[in-house]
């Protein structure tokens, strides 16, 4: 018993103590909890604080950037209420205005409809006047009518049938001399009427002329340099004429040298290789050959761009490359001295002023003038006319017929296949014959030198023949490896006797055969 006492007892005080180390524990926990909760409300508390601070200065900053925005929006719709006003304003002084002309012009209209009021009176009262005198003048026609009838014992359709016989013979009369007069009239006035198209035509196309001659001087910026381009023994400058077919001329003349050729195109390939020449400073056969070669490719697409841009001036924009680069070539042909390609965009111009004051297809008339004498960049190369080789090489490069035939006539071979030839031929003819356009006795000249060279190349062996010292020289450069030494002798006799039978010269004119060979090899 003492031992279950002493247990039960052992264990209340065991409970009792539990009990107060759980309320112990609950009574720490509950003041540690109420610590946290404090510190919990006065950190809220002073975010709280802080929120409300932020939250005022962005209230305060959002309604500062809310009054600059209301007054940027109150400006510019002040602006554009004082814009529309004054455009108001425009607008109503525009009414205004157009108020008082509709006003005046209603003004006037009632005017002009009094005037024609007061006129239609007037006509009203007139005809019935007329009517009134036509009622008597037929009163009077009857009464003489059959007086007529009584004196004369013709019935009324008899006479009637009399008086239109008469009258229809008078009628034809009059009519004949009434067309023989107006076919005089029109005569003169169509013939008045080409004059004064003509005439205005010539003076609205006033280009200056200047005859093309047949040299040409290159500067030089040092008479030093006249040596050089000679050359030792004359070595250079032999290159020079052989590679070009022009002559030179190095004399007294200070500061420059004259190049001598009928042709317009070898004395400017030979201007510009000498100018590069001197500039570039390295002067010897080899390198004279390899800058005539190169300016020769320059010169044609020069040509090229010169003939783009004549077509161009012109309006002529659909037209074939090829017809540019040898429209561009007669730039460095003459006729008579006078520049072809200068003639050719003359006449393409006068005769488009011709056709738009005669009501034809201008278009058409221009492209046929500006190509009129293309063939005669063609004809040192084959042989044929100017026109037909013009015509076949027009035709080849998609030119119409229209064009073809307004070209076709321009020296009269042929018929006029159209108007516009017509235009054409009268174009060419007064661009031909202004005053100081073209000059017979140099392209006379100019013939000469040419059979003097085709003579020339006719022989086999030839290579290049050149004319020179105004024709008293040609110079002819032969193949080696078919004209030997002894045959060279030969050519030069058999082509001086042929230049005797077949051309009138003054004086005499030197043949100079050149065989010359040569030996070419690489180092690598």
């Amino acid at each position: 018993m003492d031992l279950v006492s002493t247990a039960g007892l052992l264990l209340a005080v065991i409970v009792v103590l539990a009990a107060l180390v759980v309320r112990g524990a609950w009574v720490v926990t509950r003041k540690r909890a109420a610590q946290t909760v404090g510190q919990a409300e006065e950190a809220s508390e002073r975010l709280l604080r802080d929120a409300r601070r932020e939250a005022d200065a962005y209230g305060k900053e959002a309604e500062f950037a809310a009054k600059e925005q209301a007054h940027t929006l109150l400006q510019d719709s002040e602006r554009q209420s004082q814009e529309r006003r004054d455009e108001l304003a425009s607008i109503e002084r525009q009414l205004t205005r157009r108020t008082q002309e509709l006003t005046e012009q209603d003004r006037e209209a009632k005017r002009t409809e009094a005037v024609l009021g007061e006129r239609q009176q007037a006509l009203d009262e007139r005809e019935r006047a007329l009517a009134a005198e036509r009622r008597r003048c037929d009163e009077l026609l009857r009464e003489q009518q059959q007086a007529l009838q009584r004196v004369s014992g013709l019935t009324a359709d008899e006479a009637k049938d009399l008086v239109i016989k008469q009258i229809e013979q008078e009628a034809r009369r009059d009519a004949a001399n009434l067309v023989k007069r107006l076919e005089a009239e029109a005569r003169e006035m169509a013939a008045e009427k080409a004059k004064q198209i003509i005439t205005q035509a010539i003076q609205r196309s006033a280009p200056e002329h200047a005859i093309e001659t047949t040299v040409s001087v290159v500067d030089l910026p040092s008479d030093d340099l006249k040596g050089r381009i000679i050359g030792r023994e004359g070595r250079n400058i032999r290159a020079l004429e052989q590679a070009t077919g022009v002559e030179l001329i190095v004399d007294d003349t200070p500061g420059a040298i004259i190049l001598s050729s009928f042709d317009p195109f070898r004395r400017e390939v030979a201007k510009q290789a000498i100018e590069r020449l001197i500039a570039d400073g390295r002067i010897h056969p080899a390198r004279i050959e390899e800058v005539v070669e190169k300016v020769k490719v320059e010169q044609d697409e020069l040509a090229l761009k010169e003939g783009e841009a004549a077509a161009f001036e012109l309006g002529l924009f659909d037209m074939h490359p090829e017809i540019h680069r040898l429209m561009g070539k007669l730039k460095f042909r003459t006729s008579y001295g006078q520049n072809v390609l200068g003639h050719s965009k003359e006449v393409a111009y006068l005769a488009g002023i011709m056709a738009r004051e005669v009501g034809l297809d201008a278009h058409t008339t221009i492209r046929g003038a500006f190509v009129h004498d293309i063939g005669k960049a063609i004809d040192r190369d084959l042989q044929g006319t100017h026109l037909s080789l013009g015509i076949d090489f027009l035709r080849q490069h998609g030119e119409s017929e229209a064009v073809i035939d307004a070209m076709a006539a321009h020296h009269m071979d042929i018929d006029w296949p159209s108007l516009e030839s017509m235009l054409v031929q009268a174009a060419d003819a007064i661009s031909a014959a202004r005053p100081g356009a073209r000059r017979d006795i140099l392209e006379s000249y100019i013939k000469r030198l040419k059979q003097l060279e085709s003579i020339a190349d006719s022989f086999d062996g030839v290579s290049k023949a050149f004319a020179l010292q105004a024709g008293r020289e040609v110079r002819i450069m032969v193949e080696s490896d078919k004209v030997g030494d002894e045959e060279a002798v030969w050519l030069s006799k058999d082509i001086a006797k042929r230049v005797e039978n077949e051309l009138q010269y003054p004086g005499q004119i030197k043949v100079t055969v050149i065989r010359e060979t040569r030996a070419v090899d690489y180092a690598r």
